[in-house]
């Protein structure tokens, strides 16, 4: 008698935590992944099938940095119809959680960007894990494509809305030495996931910060002092550091592939993490968009503004995975998790998102051989692409 509760993906190679295997079936119950058993198991014959067609099976991905998508950008209107526009552009890429990032704004800005996750959230928009607000208690002399103009130290009203219970996770990026020690500790200790990014610390102030709570590196590399011989830097202090996590545009053009190599070999496994800084253009064809009254134009892949300062990505998670295994040289079971247990992990969900294996939610992306998304599925429910 089938089980019209319980989906069987079949037919495919699932990448669980050993690599690839053949005959298995994935058992999906009311969202979440109830069991991993062989084809020939009578619950799998009981089961309504899905056939994955050969093709491979991994844990969706989670984006803790995304800006925009689908020619939408946060910082222009953050409310639940934006989530839920850049969330679906995303999810053609195999995307199944993301942070929507807020770049330096207003208080208000902020405010109603909190609010707009938390709604979000609420009304269960498919795959909005929580926010990322970039900025604005961030460097001048590390600005990027940021409106330096907008760049303060936080308050204490800042730190409650902050620090305020909201629905989902809330990551921060600082510059260390634009906020206090007594101000970041105060943040960590509230659950916030602090990170340090546009930054022109040195080596001691960011290894002081990260003794206070700081939990990683926002796009590792860029807008930040480097590493040198005498003077680590911001580069070298989240190298030498064991326990912290380091985000990675791995588009080829943010940091060279040499340099992407340093870092994951550096870092212990699990702590270097894809991240996109994705804009407007993913999944739009229009390649161009404003910010704080610039136009941004895409080029071969490349966001930069007319004076050439790079503003944010073009990159999808999907392509992101393909250029670790085809630029970088890590195997694809690497790359799967530098784009889901590891991203999980850093924002706390490591129990629940990011893996195949009973009892996490169902967010899987179906790959075809040239790692191109044939179907994302998030919380058991698919989509083909």
């Amino acid at each position: 008698m089938e089980n019209q509760s319980t989906t069987a993906l079949v037919n495919g190679r699932v990448l669980g935590d050993h690599g690839p295997r053949e005959g298995l079936a994935v058992l999906v119950e009311g969202g979440r992944i109830a069991a991993l058993v062989a084809q020939d198991d009578p619950r799998v014959a009981a089961a309504r099938p899905h056939d994955l067609q050969g093709n491979l099976l991994l844990p969706g991905f989670i984006d803790v940095q995304v800006n925009g998508g689908g020619g939408l950008l946060f910082n222009d209107a953050p409310t639940v119809d934006t989530l839920r526009g850049i969330a679906a552009a995303h999810r053609k890429f195999g995307t199944t959680g993301l942070l929507p990032t807020l770049i330096t704004d207003t208080a208000e800005k902020m405010h109603a960007a909190l609010d707009a996750v938390d709604a979000a959230i609420e009304q269960g928009v498919p795959g909005i894990l929580g926010i990322h607000v970039e900025g604005p208690f961030l460097a001048p002399g590390r600005k990027g494509i940021h409106d330096a103009s907008l760049f303060r130290h936080p308050d204490a009203d800042d730190i409650a809305m902050l620090a305020a219970r909201h629905r989902g996770k809330v990551m921060l990026t600082l510059a260390p030495e634009q906020v206090s020690i007594d101000a970041i500790r105060t943040l960590a200790g509230a659950g916030v996931i602090v990170v340090a990014g546009h930054t022109a610390a040195d080596y001691a102030t960011t290894r002081a910060a990260l003794d206070a709570g700081i939990s990683g590196f926002t796009h590792l590399y860029n807008a930040m002092t480097p590493l040198a011989s005498r003077e680590p830097g911001v580069v070298g202090a989240a190298l030498d550091d064991p326990h912290s996590w380091c985000g990675l545009i791995v588009d080829g053009h943010h940091v060279h592939p040499a340099a992407l190599r340093v870092a994951i070999a550096a870092k212990p496994r699990g702590k270097c993490v894809l991240v996109t800084d994705a804009m407007p253009p993913v999944g739009s064809d229009n390649p161009e968009y404003v910010l704080n009254g610039q136009t941004i134009v895409a080029r071969d892949g490349i966001c930069q503004s007319d004076a050439g300062v790079l503003a944010g990505s073009a990159l999808d998670m999907a392509t992101g995975v393909r250029n670790l295994v085809g630029m970088v040289g890590l195997p694809l079971a690497e790359a799967s998790r530098m784009a889901s247990a590891y991203p999980a992990a850093w924002i706390g969900l490591e129990r629940t998102h990011g893996r195949i294996a009973a009892g996490y939610r169902a967010d899987f992306v179906v790959l075809d051989d040239t790692l191109h998304v044939r179907e994302t599925w998030i919380g058991g429910t698919g989509h083909r692409h």
